[in-house]
């Protein structure tokens, strides 16, 4: 069989694409810029054209057919409108990635199934990819192009440590932080549960709705059953660091309000990675029939954390993060000491 990945080459879909090349059932194509084309395994052949220039990419792709087209980095519905145009009559299977930030924030229940409704107020992300969802199963309803929707929750691999509040320039200056021994800021009092997924996990799954004549016109999530606490997600990283966990709680809404638009705290946070979120995988294991994650958070967190250490190109350090982490910690003890001698 045959596929193509648009994209290809990002956190998730690096780790299909090296699965999927080891298949000898799939033949896959990648279209993309060529800019990661070094690091892609042996067979995978590159289609090399920019699919926002939609001209250029029908010209690529002209007399070309599928037996699956993954969409990893739609982000808007005037994007997967193009691939609609591109994509019709093209293909019998259209993947597209979406997110679980996209469900209900704040949650009804914090079990959550691919029937909790989809709302997220807080970010603009998380209602982007609804309306691409929207607009994608509008054509599977009405016109039957294929699709089937998969929803990431907080997947990553050994180039990115999982935080809850970060600058910029990732999570090095936050373990750069820990190094120092200087206190680290976790949201809330760091009891909520969330889970994270080790893309190679991810992959497996994902893999297994390709081609399935069960994924056709429906909404996967694929995440880990595992359910960590943020202040365990923490004390891993300082343990593998080898340093004291100085942790210091601060509410979520006061994180967003101090960084003044600065960072984007009120989608990331409040309408995400604050809510506790546990999610019910048994859809996808119906699907996908042996599907189990095999990376404890344990596991993939310490990955993370030594190679971050062992690669200087990914200690990319933030001060701007840093002094915002120091003002907030002075201004609770300041707020903390005014209330105790008011």
């Amino acid at each position: 069989m045959k596929a193509l990945f648009i994209g290809g080459t990002g956190t998730i879909s690096m780790a299909i694409t090296r699965q999927l090349a080891a298949n000898p059932d799939w033949e896959l194509y990648l279209l993309n810029r060529g800019t990661r084309a070094a690091e892609l395994p042996e067979g995978v052949k590159v289609i090399t054209a920019d699919v926002s220039d939609e001209a250029a990419a029908a010209k690529a792709l002209e007399g070309m057919s599928f037996d699956c087209v993954c969409d990893f980095i739609g982000f808007v519905p005037a994007q997967l409108e193009r691939d609609y145009r591109l994509f019709k009559g093209k293909t019998k299977q259209f993947m597209y990635i979406s997110s679980a930030s996209a469900y209900q924030k704040p949650l009804a229940n914090y079990l959550i199934t691919e029937s909790t409704p989809l709302a997220n107020p807080y970010w603009e992300y998380s209602r982007n990819k609804i309306a691409c969802e929207e607009y994608l199963m509008k054509q599977y309803r009405e016109n039957g192009f294929p699709v089937t929707i998969i929803r990431p929750s907080h997947t990553y691999d050994e180039r990115n440590v999982p935080l809850g509040a970060h600058g910029d320039n990732g999570s090095w200056q936050v373990l750069k932080r820990m190094l120092e021994g200087k206190p680290v800021i976790i949201h809330g009092d760091g009891t909520t549960l969330w889970t994270i997924t080790y893309n190679t996990d991810f992959a497996k799954a994902f893999i297994g709705l390709m081609g399935n004549i069960h994924a056709i016109g429906e909404a996967f999530h694929i995440t880990s059953d595992e359910s960590v606490t943020w202040n365990q997600i923490y004390a891993i990283i300082a343990d593998e660091l080898g340093v004291e966990l100085k942790a210091y709680h601060v509410p979520s809404a006061f994180l967003h309000e101090a960084a003044a638009g600065k960072y984007d705290f009120a989608g990331g946070l409040i309408g995400d990675k604050a809510n506790t979120v546990v999610f019910d995988n048994s859809k996808v294991k119906r699907a996908v029939p042996g599907f189990t994650c095999t990376v404890r958070a344990d596991q993939g967190l310490r990955r993370a954390v030594r190679h971050m250490l062992a690669t200087p190109a990914l200690q990319r350090e933030d001060p701007e993060f840093d002094a915002y982490c120091d003002r907030v910690i002075a201004a609770m003890e300041a707020a903390k000491k005014a209330v105790a001698e008011g």
